[in-house]
This record gives structure tokens, C-alpha cells and sequence, in this order.
């Protein structure tokens, strides 16, 4: 392993990521997916976005692998757009920004929705990136490092 730092994004996971889920729309998408929204017009109303931009949006999704198309739950006509197991994974990063939106971009007098544990009602607690021994990390704790793929 050497270590190295990544300016082109092809060797970058946060780069690629990025190109999966980066824009705006992709994002709120996968936030109101998690909210149970399935239907293209659900997601249109909730959204307020273009048809074209949702649809291209949902289009790359299914792509990934983030989506996937099935048949309405309700048994009707329509087709629903359902997380995978990887677009399910997306859901820290989902609640890791709402935490961060919430802590600096309200005003303490501004309205805002809050994500609240099922279970007990409560805020969740605040993410935090922690050690494999649990130790609590910031950036100057951490550093990258090149793997470089073996042929197996």
C-alpha cells in the first residue's frame, strides 16, 4: 500500500459516490424514498421537480442499482420505484447531512422538520465517525491510503 492523495476521482470513493448520488435532485429522491414515496407522481408532488429531471434522475438510479422498478403494491397498473440494498445503505449519509442542516443552517426560531426514532419518539443521536475501538475521530485522525487491486 502507498500512500497517495486522489485528484482526478478515478481512484476517489467520495468522487464516485458523488457521480451515483451528487446532485441535488438524486439526493432528495433517495430522502423521500426513505419518507415511503414509490410513484413517480408522488415524487413529482413531493419534489416539485421537472418531469424530465425526475425521470432522468430515477432512469440513473435504476441504473446504479440505487432503484429498482416493481410492480405497485396495490396491485393497480402503475409501477413503484424501490430502494435496493444499496440505495438502503444510503441512509446515514442521508441522516448524517439532515444533522448537519439541522445544527447550522436554521435559525433557532425557524420551523424544520426533525427525523425521530420509531421506537421511543426521541431525536436520533448525533453521527459521529468513531474508530474501530470506538474512539471518537476527527479529520486530523484519519488519513487515506492507495490499495492497489490484486488479480485473484
Amino acid at each position: 500500500m502507498t500512500e497517495t492523495l486522489f485528484h482526478d476521482g478515478r481512484e476517489c470513493p467520495v468522487a464516485r459516490s458523488l457521480e451515483v448520488i451528487g446532485d441535488r435532485w438524486s439526493l432528495m429522491i433517495v430522502r423521500d424514498a426513505f419518507d415511503d414515496i414509490r410513484r413517480f407522481s408522488e415524487f413529482q408532488k413531493s419534489l416539485g421537480v421537472a418531469r424530465n429531471i425526475l425521470a432522468s434522475r430515477l432512469k440513473a438510479l435504476v441504473k446504479v442499482g440505487v432503484f429498482e422498478i416493481c410492480p405497485a403494491s396495490d396491485g393497480s397498473a402503475y409501477k413503484e420505484y424501490v430502494l435496493t440494498d444499496k440505495g438502503r445503505e444510503i441512509f446515514p449519509i442521508v441522516v448524517s447531512l439532515r444533522q448537519w442542516g439541522e445544527r447550522f443552517q436554521f435559525e433557532p426560531y425557524e420551523a424544520r422538520s426533525v427525523l425521530l426514532d420509531n421506537a421511543s419518539g426521541e431525536p436520533l443521536m448525533t453521527m459521529a465517525v468513531r474508530s474501530a475501538s470506538g474512539k471518537l475521530l476527527g479529520p486530523s485522525d484519519c488519513h487515506r491510503v492507495r490499495i492497489v487491486a490484486q488479480d485473484s
